[in-house]
């Protein structure tokens, strides 16, 4: 059985900021015999840094004989084992893509090609800002958001896709939905214990979501994760709030203390996600840590009429995510 080979050629990354250029090297690819449109592609991601938030992964082949350019648009993508297909690339390691070139280019087999992978469109350059001795460090930004007052996205308790508002309805940030509702049915860790989430493998030993669950290390990587429910209580305990806008947006700035007074962030009351629709009056952000009462977690809450607290509320909510390290 002959196996027809790829001629590839890799791409480096275009960075912004102040980040390290990324790099996509080792590409290889092969064609699968009997030709069933099936193209194998692996590829190695290094020079990301540890919280320099996403990129994507954009690949293009090239006929060598005529020079002409396909977009290579259905392919799947697996990293570490799991499917991760419409998600920003955010750890280096090796990839590996299963493109449908017969989807893409017709019933055509290219011998002979070169296929060119790039990481473009760096999310953010995520800032990070310690407020305590001894404590966190918190991003200057939520997740999804592309400036500190953005609002960013929206997740049910376990979720690591995230929605947005999209012309009145909450899609998913992979496309994987268009018409998302967050209600208690459509979410998996709703009216769930602690004993059952555990079995389930949603919480490590510690009570904590689980990393593969956890949309901050997900979504960002490194050591990026959902701050715990007394982190939540610190942050309200041990910093000044001011109710302000910036840019027009309602939210409270944060600043430390003593030697920290100059440290500060900005936190949007950036609404949450109920059913179809979304209440901008208050805001909640979720914590990794289940409350004691059944299918509650642990929150920081803030409204508009200068409240801040630490709370707790049902899984099923649209709720925003500030990460910590």
């Amino acid at each position: 059985m002959k196996t027809k080979l790829i001629v590839l050629a890799a791409a480096v990354a275009v960075a912004f900021g102040a980040w390290a250029e990324p790099t996509v090297t080792d590409i290889t690819a092969k064609q699968r015999y009997p030709w069933n449109g099936l193209v194998d592609i692996s590829c190695k991601v290094s020079g990301i840094e540890a919280d320099a938030g996403g990129y994507e992964l954009v690949a293009v082949a090239v006929d060598k004989d005529t020079g002409k350019e396909y977009a290579i648009s259905d392919f799947t993508i697996e990293y570490g084992g799991e499917d991760v297909t419409g998600l920003d690339v955010y750890e280096n390691g090796d990839y590996k893509l299963l493109w449908n070139a017969r989807e893409d280019m017709g019933q055509v087999v290219i011998e002979r090609m070169t296929v060119r992978i790039t990481l473009e469109g760096l999310a953010i350059s995520v800032g990070k800002v310690q407020l305590w001795e001894g404590g966190p460090y918190w991003a200057d930004r939520n997740i999804g958001a592309k400036k500190p007052e953005d609002y960013g996205l929206y997740f049910w308790w376990g979720d690591t896709v995230g929605y947005k508002r999209v012309n009145n309805a909450w899609v998913a940030s992979d496309g994987s939905s268009s018409s998302f509702s967050f209600k208690y049915e459509n979410v998996p860790t709703s009216g769930k214990g602690f004993a059952t989430l555990q079995k389930e493998g949603w919480l490590t030993a510690d009570g904590v979501l689980m990393p593969r669950h956890d949309a901050a290390h997900v979504k960002w990587g490194g050591i990026w994760r959902m701050p715990t429910g007394q982190e939540l209580n610190d942050l309200c305990c041990k910093c000044d709030w001011t109710l302000t806008t910036v840019n027009d947006i309602n939210g409270y700035i944060v600043c430390g203390r003593g030697g920290y007074a100059s440290r500060r962030i900005f936190i949007p009351i950036a609404g949450f996600g109920a059913s179809n629709a979304i209440n901008i009056d208050s805001s909640w952000y979720w914590s990794s840590v289940p409350y004691t009462v059944t299918g509650w977690t642990e929150v920081l809450s803030l409204t508009t009429g200068a409240y801040y607290y630490a709370d707790f509320n049902g899984r099923y909510y649209g709720v925003s995510i500030r990460p910590v390290q």
